[in-house]
This record gives C-alpha cells, sequence and structure tokens, in this order.
C-alpha cells in the first residue's frame, strides 16, 4: 500500500512554504498563501516582523481600518500591502519600479479580488513627489526599499508631504536608525514611535513630531 507523501510542516505544524511564496498572517485572507516573483534582492518581509508591525498599527489606528489608507512605495512582493488589504484597509496603493513583480502584483490582486489594491508601476520618488502635488495623503506608509542604496534617507523626506495628520510611517532596513546625537538631518522630523529588531532585520514605526507640518 503506497502512502501519501505528507506535506513538510513547520512551526505549529504550519505548511513550509515554498521559496517563492508568502503567507498572508491576519485577515479575511488569513493563511492564504500568494505567489512572489523570484528575482535578486527580493526579500518579502517575514511573518514574525509582519505580526509585530500590524499589531503596532492596529493600535495606532485603534482597529479602525476601513478609514486607512496605504501606499507602499517599494512593494516587491506585495506582502506589506496585501496585510494591510486583508485587514480592511480603504486603500492600498501598491508602487515598484520592476515590471514582472507589478505584474504579479496585479495577478494576487486578482486572485483575491481585492478591490481595495492598486498596483502602479514607475519611480518611487518621482511617483511620490507627483502624489504629494496632486494633493493625495496616506495614513500609514510602508517603506522597505533594497538594501545598500540609501533609499530611507531619500524617501523620508518625500513621506513628509504624503502623510495626513498622525499618519505613520513603516521603515524595514538592514541597521537601526540612527537617534539621539546621532540623529542626521533627513530622520531629525521624525520620532520612532517603536523599534525593534529580528535576525538581520531592523524595523520602525514612525510618526512627524507635532512642531513638523505635514
Amino acid at each position: 500500500m503506497h502512502r501519501k507523501p505528507t506535506k513538510p510542516q513547520g512551526q505549529h505544524g504550519r505548511p513550509r512554504l515554498a521559496p517563492q511564496q508568502v503567507r498572508i498572517i491576519g485577515g479575511q485572507w488569513k493563511r492564504r498563501l500568494l505567489p512572489v516573483l523570484d528575482a535578486l534582492g527580493l526579500r518579502p518581509t517575514p511573518d514574525r516582523v509582519r505580526e509585530t508591525v500590524f499589531n503596532w498599527i492596529h493600535h495606532q489606528v485603534g482597529g479602525d481600518w476601513e478609514t486607512v489608507d496605504c501606499l507602499d512605495l517599494f512593494a516587491g512582493s506585495g506582502a506589506l500591502g496585501f496585510e494591510a488589504a486583508s485587514r480592511g484597509a480603504r486603500s492600498v496603493t501598491m508602487l515598484d519600479f520592476h515590471g514582472p513583480a507589478v505584474r504579479q502584483l496585479e495577478l494576487n490582486k486578482e486572485t483575491l479580488k481585492a478591490d481595495n489594491v492598486h498596483p502602479l508601476r514607475g519611480d518611487a520618488f518621482a511617483v511620490a513627489r507627483d502624489l504629494a502635488l496632486r494633493g493625495q495623503r496616506f495614513d500609514v506608509i510602508f517603506l522597505d526599499p533594497p538594501y545598500g542604496q540609501d533609499f530611507v534617507a531619500k524617501a523620508l523626506p518625500l513621506c513628509v508631504d504624503l502623510l495626513k495628520t498622525d499618519g505613520m510611517v513603516y521603515v524595514e532596513a538592514e541597521h537601526a536608525l540612527p537617534t539621539g546625537e546621532e540623529t542626521p538631518e533627513w530622520l531629525a522630523p521624525w520620532e520612532q514611535i517603536r523599534a525593534d529588531k529580528a535576525g538581520m532585520v531592523y524595523y520602525h514605526l514612525l510618526k512627524l513630531h507635532e512642531n513638523t507640518s505635514s
């Protein structure tokens, strides 16, 4: 008698992810697996980190996701944006420069029937400036750019003009953001609400200081 092969199991008996998959961890699509483009440098935010970050954001928005507009400036796999959409965000604008990555985001949107998700292709900095000029504002901005290119320092100043009052920015980086006397000019307008580290991933939740206009 031949036995069917069992699925490989991860922690807590969950099926292990294939190398090019991401799991939604909360909301209406909880436990759904989405395919991810196999591309150099594409790093979906780990489950453990996403769970912590979305707990932070959930607390900040008082659990009221239905009024939350999100912008994912370096969407990549879409792990952060689809997580926000799953939890009921009113809108999630996903931006990426890489055409195949955007196409995968569109396919995943179609699979989930996620009408609140809007993938766009373009340069993050140019599109951010255009959105600001058009008066678009967001409650949550996700910044998880490619490492080693100083993109956080370039993108955060643009976020000042993209945030609604009391909006917040999530930043994921290969090192901790400097604080105190080491704070650079581009980081000076921001207050670190929460920050943590998991493995080699440093992640932060930022808000503008009260005396900074958005």
